[in-house]
């Protein structure tokens, strides 16, 4: 199955973007589901990299990390990035700076879309 997860949330300050990236590595782990993950709004800073979170708290670059690394496909709206003043080559290794065309791309290409 073909899922396309939109995160909405800021990384911190609610667990909305968390929970987003607990059920898509949750889903990457059962080897049988595609996942793909557009971050929009607030959401574009779950993927800036260098992020220092205190310990044990959980860290959105390294769970993004998780995500490509287990076979995820990682975009970050472009416009979006830009109004927060984060340049491409700060995110995290296998985000891309994207857009609306490949958010549509993707919602076309899914099974199943899920929002947080």
């Amino acid at each position: 199955m073909k899922y396309l997860m939109i995160l909405n949330d800021a990384p911190y300050g609610t667990e909305r973007s968390y929970n987003g990236l607990r059920l898509a590595r949750s889903l990457l782990k059962t080897g049988e589901a595609e996942v793909k993950m557009f971050l929009i709004g607030d959401a574009s800073a779950c993927a800036k990299k260098g992020q220092k979170v205190p310990q044990g708290y959980y860290n959105t670059g390294d769970m993004l990390g998780m995500v490509v690394r287990n076979g995820g496909e990682v975009g970050v709206c472009g416009t979006c990035i830009d109004a927060r003043g984060i340049a491409a080559d700060d995110l995290i290794e296998g985000a891309s700076r994207s857009t609306m065309d490949q958010l549509t791309a993707w919602t076309q290409w899914a099974d199943k879309v899920i929002v947080f």
